[in-house]
């Protein structure tokens, strides 16, 4: 996966329980277990622990695995099993080799249950996912791997392999893939995690374009559109391999289309119907797999945040942890914390935790507020505790009015409507809210309040300057606007006086 920095929208999985009921439901999974229970010390393989030709037509038997591609699946699932620690292989030490047999191997190594088959029978949960991790990276190194027939030219004569005959870089096919995984995580997240129901498949062509399409192409070019479809149909072949193990749920590419080379995706004169897009191809990521993309990207430097993350934190850490969230896992992630403490205790540490002037700390109190408002009536003497607070009396008050108790609240002085404005537009900005509604909130701040701008300039709030130049830039009336640059340049003067 890619190393940078970014931090990925949050994730709702299900427990770990669930993830590992998934995971022994893989059908890769479960054929490699059978294969590993069905193995014994008279289980004939080959030089290279591959099971021989009549012990893999036992084992397709076994697996109830018929038709032309059984003995594939059988042989893939042992590769699996022992590639994975389910069986193992002591060489030297396996039955003498009938010469008669016919089978033209034998005799290679003695097959033993592998050290992970217990726990994968019989561990915990978390023994189980971290089974199906390192069959994830078996997988995926299969998956980026070419697919070649025994008359390739990449085969040497003394067993080695030329990947300089293919024109292929392995490195590259494993990032590309990576790549894709990595962009289809992102898809799934963003967009249907907040609703509670499962992703939306994503069309093929989309997922391919979204790592092949330049971010500033308009119009994508006839080559860059070949690229697409060249890699849809390494795509179709890589998510066939990736199923198995459970990573995705994936609709194939219509076999009539992938015969016609000549027709990109990307040509259509006419909008696609629903049918018509999943011919060429629809991929979903699993709840299983996005717990194991979410492993390797974290492995990789990113931050990749779950809901429930948070839980164990203290105040301070939870507002400072949802800082990037959006509004439905803040939600989420806030209501887990409050599940475990009481109502009364949590007010009054979120309250303490919304202090401060660094530049976090606007968002904080906006985060603090929307905490509040999830306890409730509970939360009232806490809250009222703070009224004479500089930097949490005016959040009180909001607060306070919002929650309607009838109990009379003192008014704010001036100095404190002014700095709870700054402070409120501040939260936005860090928040990164949508233009438009933070467009919104800055005129409707401004224009509740004759002379704004002779005043605002002269609030003690580290990000005065900050929101009066933002104000500039956001506000519709060009009057007003040069009035706020203006009042940004004499609180700048005035700090630094």
């Amino acid at each position: 996966m890619p190393a940078d920095r970014m931090t990925l929208p949050p994730v709702r999985l299900p427990s770990e329980a669930e993830l590992a009921r998934d995971a022994l439901a893989a059908p890769l999974v479960g054929r490699a277990v059978r294969l590993a229970r069905w193995a014994g010390p008279g289980t004939r393989v080959d030089a290279e622990g591959e099971l021989v030709a009549d012990e893999l037509a036992s084992a397709a038997e076994v697996l109830g695995l018929t038709g032309e591609t059984g003995e594939d699946d059988a042989a893939d699932a042992w590769r699996a099993a022992l590639d994975t620690g389910l069986v193992e292989v002591a060489r030297g030490a396996g039955p003498a080799e009938d010469e008669d047999s016919g089978d033209g191997g034998g005799g290679a190594g003695r097959v033993l249950p592998g050290e992970q088959l217990k726990a994968v029978t019989s561990g915990s949960p978390k023994d189980v996912l971290a089974y199906w991790l390192d069959l994830l990276d078996v997988a995926l190194v299969d998956a980026a791997a070419p697919v070649l027939d025994a008359t390739s030219a990449a085969f040497q004569e003394d067993g080695g392999f030329d990947f300089d005959a293919l024109d292929l870089d392995p490195e590259a096919e494993a990032e590309f893939l990576d790549g894709v995984l990595g962009n289809l995580y992102q898809l799934t997240v963003r967009d249907d995690t907040a609703t509670g129901r499962a992703a939306a498949p994503v069309p093929l062509p989309a997922l391919a374009a979204s790592v092949i399409v330049p971010d500033d192409m308009d119009e994508p070019t006839d080559d860059v559109l070949e690229q697409v479809s060249d890699a849809m149909v390494r795509l179709d072949d890589q998510f066939q391999v990736l199923e198995p193990v459970g990573l995705v749920a994936y609709t194939p590419v219509d076999a009539a289309l992938m015969a016609d080379a000549d027709a990109p995706a990307g040509e259509q004169e006419a909008p696609l119907s629903e049918d018509d897009v999943a011919r060429y191809g629809l991929v979903t990521l699993t709840p299983l797999g996005l717990y194991g993309l979410r492993a390797r990207l974290m492995d990789a430097g990113m931050a990749a945040p779950r809901v429930g993350d948070l839980a164990d934190r203290d105040a301070r850490g939870l507002l400072d942890g949802i800082a990037g969230y959006p509004e439905w896992a803040a939600r989420e992630e806030t209501e887990q914390w409050l599940a475990g403490r009481g109502a009364g205790q949590a007010a009054a540490a979120l309250l303490e935790a919304a202090h401060g002037r660094d530049a976090g700390a606007p968002l904080r109190r906006l985060n603090c507020q929307q905490a509040l408002a999830l306890i409730g009536p509970a939360a009232e003497p806490a809250v009222r505790g703070v009224l004479d607070d500089p930097e949490l009396g005016g959040l009180a008050r909001v607060w306070l009015a919002e929650l309607g108790t009838g109990t009379p609240v003192p008014p704010p002085s001036p100095e404190l409507v002014f700095w709870l404005t700054v402070d409120t537009i501040a939260a936005q900005l860090d928040a990164e809210g949508e233009p438009d509604e933070l467009r919104e909130l800055v005129e409707g701040l401004v224009g509740r309040h004759a002379g704004f701008f002779d005043e605002a300039w002269r609030v003690d709030h580290p990000a005065t300057a900050d929101v009066l130049e933002a104000i500039g830039r956001l506000h519709p009336d060009r009057a007003l606007a040069k009035e706020a640059r203006k009042a940004a340049f004499r609180s700048r003067s005035r700090g630094e006086a």
